[in-house]
């Protein structure tokens, strides 16, 4: 198994494996954290007590600050051109961000945790030549691909990439620049995540 690149799991139930070195799973695991800590703690089902206060409690109505939040949480409502909102885009957008947002961050944080366990749960395994094998479940699979994805979301928008075409410019960095591991996990992430995507196809 070639390292860094997923690979379809054999069994019944199909799934995906990768076979990953150390420094890989410090990086991943590191990544998956600290967007973890940057989306937050607790949505309002897990400080809510009651669930049917839950279903009516409301979440935040403005768009974050952040602007990799704000590129994974985007407004739902554009302006006539699809560029600035107007008064009433923002209004639907507001509604839509205070009933949903919560529950989004929720999903967003239970895939990198099991990004996080996952990789956690390779620790007690020996490291062959091609590194510690992971394999996951398809629902697992499922996981680990919209957290590569939010990843990717996230480290594009600190890297300042708004279209394809700027991932050429990322190939030709060189090697002095402060931004060149940034870059690096980015473009590997982008592997990591293609092939998975490939693997998960039927």
């Amino acid at each position: 198994m070639m390292t860094g690149y997923f690979e379809r799991a054999g069994g019944p139930d199909g799934g995906a494996a990768v076979a990953l070195d150390e420094i890989e799973i410090s990086i991943l695991r590191s990544l998956a954290v600290q967007l973890v800590e940057l989306i937050g703690p607790g949505g309002r089902a897990e400080s809510v007590g009651d669930e049917l206060d839950a279903l009516f409690s409301e979440g935040p109505s403005e768009a974050p600050t952040d602007p990799a939040l704000a590129r994974l949480f985007p407004d739902a409502y554009h302006g006539p051109d699809d560029g600035d909102q107007d008064e009433r885009s923002r209004e639907h957008s507001a509604e839509f961000r205070r009933f949903t947002e919560d529950d989004l961050r929720a999903g967003k944080r239970e895939n990198l945790l099991t990004v996080i366990r996952a990789l956690d749960g390779l620790s007690g395994q020996e490291n062959g030549p091609g590194g510690a094998v992971l394999t996951l479940t398809p629902e697992e699979s499922q996981a680990w691909l919209r957290a590569l994805n939010d990843l990717r979301l996230a480290i594009g928008v600190r890297l300042d990439i708004s279209k394809d075409d700027d991932s050429d410019r990322l190939f030709h960095l060189p090697d002095e620049d402060p931004d060149k591991p940034l870059v690096m996990a980015y473009l590997w992430l982008g592997g990591l995540q293609e092939s998975l995507i490939a693997t998960l196809l039927p």
